[in-house]
């Protein structure tokens, strides 16, 4: 199937999200730990971390991710804004993979140093500073490049952040995919009837979203011919988004379920 056969492709791929944008798909997936809150700031923080977790084995992802908000009371929001160093004692020797206490303990330093001052975490990405918000008009998908690369600079702007803390926060500046960022950015920002995706951040278009990529996905955008770069970067990802806008110019990232299914779970 070539891309060129626009409407076959764009039907087999709309199935395919339907299949897999419903309700059950979070129980096996990392989203599932953010939907285990109500509170805005419970669920944003959630599904930060459940996102920054989110690579190898799904049920370890989900696993570890539960561990860490049990070990926060499950209350993630009142643990980082409140904690004192007891609390924290508790964080000691939490791992996953190659994430350990070291940027455990910097990640909640730094968002209680943003909760102390803003409400909601999306400030962290769209904010008057970057200037993404100024234009009604969809912009150019190189804007979402400025957002990433906005909040990885101010995430490590406090005084003690630890070198070794960087590789665990991806940037287009450094040429990365950003997947789990970009996955975070989904479940914030897009919303639908069948309730995954959470839409509590409203200053974004769903339509400037850029899809997450990985291995998975990038094999099965390049058997569509929806990605012809061999590169699986950050160019990759602006491809592959600006292919997928032509099958859906307002949601191009609800085929993120599509591929992701028919690569990672299907092994199409």
């Amino acid at each position: 199937m070539k891309l060129s056969d626009k409407a076959s492709l764009k039907t087999f791929l709309d199935k395919k999200v339907a299949e897999y944008n419903r309700p059950s798909f979070i129980e096996k997936d990392p989203i599932s730990i953010p939907h285990l809150f109500s509170k805005k700031q419970d669920i944003e923080i959630a599904a930060f971390f459940a996102a920054i977790f989110a690579w190898g084995n799904r049920t370890t992802i989900i696993n570890k991710s539960r561990e860490l908000m049990q070990l926060m009371d499950n209350a993630p929001y009142q643990f980082c804004l409140n904690h004192d160093l007891l609390d924290l004692k508790r964080l000691l020797g939490f791992k996953h993979r190659t994430f350990n206490t070291t940027d455990l303990l910097y990640f909640v330093e730094f968002l209680k140093h943003h909760y102390s001052n803003n409400k909601s975490l999306e400030s962290a990405f769209f904010n008057k500073k970057n200037s993404l918000l100024s234009s009604p008009f969809l912009p150019p998908l190189g804007e979402i490049e400025g957002a990433l690369n906005y909040f990885h600079n101010y995430f490590f702007s406090l005084e003690n952040s630890p070198a070794r803390t960087v590789k665990h926060i991806a940037s287009p500046q450094k040429r990365s995919t950003c997947k789990r960022l970009n996955m975070y950015l989904r479940w914030m920002v897009r919303k639908d009837r069948n309730g995954v995706d959470f839409g509590i951040w409203k200053n974004l278009s769903p339509a400037k979203l850029i899809c997450p990529i990985d291995v998975h996905v990038g094999r099965v955008a390049r058997h569509f011919n929806l990605l012809d770069r061999k590169a699986t970067d950050w160019q990759a990802a602006l491809e592959l988004t600006k292919n997928l806008r032509k099958l859906d110019e307002a949601d191009p990232v609800k085929y993120d379920f599509a591929l992701f299914g028919l690569g990672a779970m299907e092994k199409f």
